[in-house]
């Protein structure tokens, strides 16, 4: 499930990122998109890849990893977000919520350090 509003489009300096055409209210969820999930040992591999910075750590205790599909992989990192997402380890789905208002145009951003407000450094330089 995607909302029908969202598309992708370029962004000014992450490249591609996740769109609304229409505003969204707060506290909507967006997406809800299965995922891939694989054993950690597939991580070392995909580490070396560019898929690295697309992969989830995946399982209660982290003990595993996943590829989620859908535009899960295309939100770009914001430390003050204006989604959410969350993981759900029965159904191997992760869904996005909004946590405000979201106007037409407005870039849909999620906080890679999992909260939407987190301001832990993330492992890359952010713009």
């Amino acid at each position: 499930m995607r909302h029908s509003s969202l598309f992708i489009g370029q962004t000014e300096h992450k490249g591609k990122g996740v769109f609304t055409s229409e505003a969204i209210a707060s506290e909507n969820i967006i997406e809800v998109s299965p995922v891939i999930v694989m054993p950690s040992t597939d991580r070392v591999h995909l580490d070396k890849t560019l898929l690295h910075d697309y992969i989830f750590e995946w399982g209660a205790s982290k003990e595993k990893c996943c590829m989620a599909l859908g535009f899960i992989p295309m939100y770009n990192h914001s430390y003050t977000s204006n989604c959410e997402y969350f993981m759900d380890f029965d159904a191997d789905t992760i869904f996005v919520k909004t946590v405000r208002d979201i106007e037409p145009g407005e870039e849909l951003t999620i906080n890679y350090n999992g909260d939407w407000n987190d301001p832990t450094k993330v492992w890359f330089d952010v713009v």
